[in-house]
């Protein structure tokens, strides 16, 4: 389903949609067989069901069922199903981390929760999340200042817009549009979401970060000494 506020995909192999033109972006998904990326991007990825061997300049690594990465330049991932989202001109650490957990950590709206997976490597990079949604939610309409792009990983609800309900499943793909209203439900099942978002506005910069904070000189932060900084 496709509409000004929220699209859905079915399950597919290869590219499935070209997204946020304010920072480019493209959704891939892979069912099983090869899906090679390469380019000066960096990818993201989640694998949403089975097991998948990822290949990348660091080497071969076999992820189980709800794992995720991060990998720049040259990636291949086969085996299993699940998506890979690319943001074109930008790089990344490689990174992997899971399986997910069962709830997210932080608390979010109307009764959900968010676990940070990636977050962004310096303020305004793009960050990957776990939403978690308990049975019973009925969020508030709302919308985001750039795309949403993820995939359902487990559980069942829907996502009501202004032009209708879309049924959501283990394996619904989307897109919901910068701006797009629209407000996600769950009735006897709890659901679990991977949502990517192509910026942030939250991270660390150069004069604000965990090291350069609590680097004291006579009782004051680094921070907050200029002079000190690296230029």
């Amino acid at each position: 389903m496709q509409s000004p506020n929220f699209e859905s995909f079915e399950w597919s192999h290869g590219k499935v949609r070209e997204c946020d033109p304010n920072f480019p972006t493209t959704l891939h998904a892979w069912d099983k067989d090869a899906l090679t990326l390469k380019g000066m991007s960096a990818f993201f990825g989640f694998v949403a069901e089975g097991e998948a061997v990822l290949t990348t300049e660091s080497g071969a690594f076999r992820l189980k069922t709800g794992m995720y990465f991060s990998a720049n330049g040259k990636v291949t991932i086969q085996g299993g199903r699940g998506i890979v989202i690319e943001r074109h001109d930008h790089r990344a650490y490689f990174l992997l981390g899971g399986p997910v957990e069962e709830k997210g950590r932080l608390k979010y709206i109307d009764g959900c929760t968010d676990s940070l997976l990636l977050p962004p490597v310096r303020y305004g990079d793009p960050c990957l999340n776990l939403l978690y949604f308990p049975p019973g939610i009925d969020q508030t309409s709302h919308t985001h200042p750039s795309d949403r792009i993820g995939c359902v990983f487990s559980g069942r609800g829907e996502c009501e817009t202004p032009e209708g309900i879309i049924p959501l499943t283990p394996g619904t793909m989307f897109r919901i549009p910068a701006e797009g209203a629209h407000k996600f439900r769950t009735t006897d099942s709890a659901m679990r979401v991977i949502a990517y978002h192509p910026d942030s506005d939250f991270g660390p910069t150069d004069q604000t970060h965990p090291m350069i904070n609590r680097t004291m000189v006579e009782g004051v932060s680094a921070s907050q000494l200029p002079q000190l900084q690296t230029a």
